[in-house]
């Protein structure tokens, strides 16, 4: 590299900053926040955080929460629910098989068992494998006609799915079964029918005059149950046992929140900041037993513990087997039982890794094969009859974090007998700028069905329409994302002097976290460093790198690099090198001690 990243910097002064690291494009993400200003506020700047709403960012309350009633189709709904749980009506909550779907379920669960204690009440979700995604129109028939175990139901309740649902709307009307949709997935395209329910509960519907469209289906269902709650009280001001149990649920919605990676921002982060810290003590017993199974015990709920931990357990029964076990864990279970299924979940879980180790390195093989990695082709569209169906998304996530383009993993699944044919069963993710699920209805002529959000998606393709479906998703992201973007990016807040970086200063910045999507973990760009010692290779398996680096004022500070050793010969003794960072706080017996864990890494000049 020619001349070191500051002067690189100072060329472009024009641009933003841009320079190249070892392995991505750096990018600031404001330029122009001024130097002078503390730390502290320059992240804030940064963001787009200034004046009073750097004073609202940091201290949240539950009052910035927005009054339920704004959302299309919520009063009507919760006046429906608690006049059948009230008149011992059959009420199923049809929920999904994911974290946000099982959590979603269970809240609303909890809320009308708080309301109405002896209402008739069961659980459904569907089996990812073999009824797919969402409300499946053979399922509600069958709840609305009840079988040999279960009366008919009066009322169902979709959660986290079914704005798309016109036909299994359609059967529960012929079966005169109300059918309340809530939902946070895209709704139908304008022009396209939306499913005939009796209410219809989305932020995002056509003249919503809700101030937030981005709550997942965890926090849509928890406004639902909050409105109930207070049509039950018949007052806004909930008493004192209602009142914590809608705080109790918060805990549940913040799981739904940080695994379905909604924007972190307005309510959301509400809901994350103060559900998050209901999590470890809640009243449910199998949550407990989660966070027990998770080795959280001693340890207070992060967002990363949720992204890493609890939902990935949670996810892993839907995907390796049935999400009821999921639910049953965040409702009814307690004792031995409760233990038995975290237990269970974390064995399911280890079997996902293996397996999505697997599929993910066959992918990479086919992708690299097909020419799906270079400049050329902008996007992964790829199918084996022998992958898992309930691990292909979360392989997209990784394929898209390897190689910065959206990812489309199908596996086959026989039709039905009479049908016919192959239907391809798969799920995709996408990158900043990719509309997925508006790229997939660009070729919604080779699509059976489809369905999701911007940046993940479920879909069905025919096996005769393979090859036209990906021709045609190919050159939609061809037409939007351009060649230079397929270069992974490391967005960095701001410029900082290694001095500045101190345990105080840290503990500080914990007053900006939940960290997530749009509102991710602090990375700060420390220019001019040296390397001061040779680079040592750490972790069990010698995978990680370990470096200290050492600024022009004499400060020293210990550096990690996850996954880097292959990296060890480009960091050389003695380099001056500019790097960016998340800071951390390593407080390993005690110790307190800042630490930088490293994101990339800009060689300007020496070393041996």
């Amino acid at each position: 590299m020619q001349g070191s990243a500051q002067q690189v910097g100072q060329e472009n002064a024009c641009a933003d900053r841009r320079t190249r690291g070892l392995t991505k494009v750096w990018m600031e993400r404001r330029p122009g926040v001024r130097a002078s200003l503390p730390l502290i506020d320059r992240i804030l700047a940064a963001r787009g955080v200034t004046g009073e709403a750097a004073a609202t960012f940091l201290n949240p309350t539950l009052r910035q929460l927005h009054d339920p009633s704004l959302m299309p189709g919520l009063d009507r709904a919760a006046e429906r629910i608690l006049n059948a749980a009230r008149a011992g009506e059959r009420i199923v909550i049809y929920g999904d098989y994911d974290v946000d779907g099982v959590s979603a379920t269970a809240i609303l669960y909890h809320a009308l068992k708080a309301v109405a204690p002896a209402c008739d009440l069961a659980t459904y979700v569907p089996h990812r494998l073999e009824e797919g995604y969402g409300l499946n129109s053979g399922s509600i028939a069958e709840l609305c006609r009840g079988n040999a175990g279960s009366p008919p139901a009066r009322v169902i309740i979709s959660v986290d799915c079914g704005i798309t649902a016109v036909e299994p709307a359609r059967v529960a009307r012929e079966h005169g079964v109300d059918l309340v949709i809530t939902d946070h997935h895209n709704p139908p395209a304008e022009g396209d029918a939306l499913p005939e329910a009796y209410a219809l509960v989305h932020p995002r519907l056509p003249g919503s005059a809700y101030p937030f469209g981005d709550l997942c289906g965890a926090g849509v269902a928890f406004k639902l149950a909050w409105r109930v709650m207070t049509l039950a009280q018949g007052s806004q001001r909930l008493d004192e046992r209602l009142r914590a149990v809608l705080l109790e649920l918060l805990g549940l919605c913040s799981l739904g929140v940080v695994a379905d990676v909604v924007p972190l921002v307005d309510e959301n982060r509400v809901i994350a900041r103060f559900g998050l810290s209901k999590i470890k003590h809640s009243s449910i017993e199998g949550l407990r037993a989660l966070v027990e199974a998770s080795g959280l015990g001693g340890e207070n709920i992060k967002a990363e513990d949720v992204g890493f931990k609890l939902g990935p357990r949670l996810n892993a029964c839907g995907r390796m087997g049935h999400a009821r076990e999921a639910v049953e864990l965040l409702t009814v279970v307690v004792g031995a039982r409760a233990r038995e299924i975290a237990e269970d979940l974390t064995r399911k879980n280890d079997e996902r890794r293996r397996t999505e180790k697997e599929i993910f390195e066959h992918a990479c093989a086919m992708a690299e094969a097909a020419g799906m990695t270079g400049p050329a082709t902008r996007a992964i569209v790829l199918s084996h009859p022998e992958w898992h169906a309930g691990v292909v998304g979360i392989v997209c996530s990784r394929l898209v974090e390897k190689y910065h383009r959206p990812a489309i993993l199908l596996c086959e699944k026989d039709e039905p007998r009479g049908q016919g044919g192959v239907l391809l069963h798969g799920s995709g993710r996408s990158v900043d700028g990719v509309n997925l699920h508006g790229a997939i209805g660009a070729c919604a002529e080779h699509v059976e069905t489809f369905g999701g959000h911007d940046m993940a998606a479920g879909l069905k393709v025919r096996a005769e329409s393979l090859d036209a479906f990906r021709g045609a998703f190919c050159a939609e992201v061809g037409r939007v994302l351009r060649a230079e973007d397929l270069a992974g990016r490391a967005v960095y807040d701001t410029g900082a002097e290694l001095h500045e970086v101190t345990p105080r200063i840290l503990r500080e910045m914990e007053s900006l976290a939940p960290f997530g999507r749009e509102n991710p973990g602090v990375v700060l760009r420390l220019d001019g460093l040296q390397v001061a010692q040779r680079p040592l290779l750490m972790g069990s398996d010698a995978k990680h790198l370990s470096l200290h680096l050492r600024s022009r004022d004499g400060h020293i500070v210990r550096a990690v690099a996850w996954r880097w050793a292959d990296r060890v010969r480009d960091v050389p003794h003695g380099a001056t090198v500019d790097v960016i960072a998340t800071p951390k706080i390593n407080d390993w017996n005690g110790a307190g001690r800042v630490e930088l864990e490293l994101v990339d890494i800009a060689v300007a000049s020496g070393g041996t």
